[in-house]
Order: structure tokens, then C-alpha cells, then sequence
């Protein structure tokens, strides 16, 4: 089975949200989630799935999901093609839902992609 590969979703200008969440995160916090983006990578959505990495939210969108000092860090990403993922954004959050702004906001990313 083909491994997963990541990229971030870019904006008109090249910029990527994922990229500025990082920025904003601590080091720690973001090499955390760095790392987990990289251990799905290396042992596939299956492992990931297992061991709580990721989970389904709807009908291709997910979530890569790590925690860092209590503060739930979340990417949200849908299958491009093949084995290519495509990462929207990412948040930190309080509670275990993930608000609908940003499932709404993954889906508009999603669909300028795919358009």
C-alpha cells in the first residue's frame, strides 16, 4: 500500500495557512505536530488511524489530531489523489468537537482546490 504523502494547501499569493498556524504555534507545538504529519506518512493512515493520529470527520475531510501541553492541535485535510493529501489549516482547540467554522472553512478551502 502506497504511503500518504502531505502538502499544504497554498493561497493565490503561494502563502499556506498551515504554514502561518505553525508560525503562531510554540516550537514544541509545532515540531509535535510536524512529527506526527511525518509518522503517518512513514507508517500509513492505518497505523495513524489506530494509534488516534487521525480520524474521519465526513465524507473526505479528516483531521490529524496531536496534543501539546493540553492544547489540542488539529490539521484538517482531504485525498487529493492517489496517495496525495491535502492539508487545509489548522487550529487549536479546548473540547473534543471540532467547531463546524472549521469544517466550513476546510470545505471552501477544499472545493477552490479541487476547482
Amino acid at each position: 500500500m502506497e504511503k500518504p504523502r502531505f502538502e499544504f494547501a497554498k493561497r493565490a499569493n503561494g502563502s499556506s495557512e498551515f504554514e502561518d498556524f505553525l508560525d503562531s504555534l510554540t516550537a514544541e507545538e509545532a515540531d509535535k505536530l510536524l512529527m506526527v504529519i511525518r509518522a503517518i506518512e512513514e507508517h500509513g493512515l492505518q497505523v495513524a488511524r489506530k494509534l488516534k493520529w487521525v480520524s474521519k470527520i465526513e465524507n473526505n475531510l479528516y483531521e490529524i489530531r496531536t496534543e501539546q501541553n493540553k492544547h489540542w492541535l488539529r490539521g484538517l485535510y482531504f485525498k487529493a489523489e492517489g496517495s496525495r493529501y491535502i492539508i487545509t489549516h489548522g487550529f487549536k482547540k479546548k473540547t473534543n468537537k471540532t467547531p463546524e467554522k472549521e469544517k466550513k472553512h476546510a470545505r471552501e478551502v477544499r472545493k477552490r482546490w479541487q476547482s
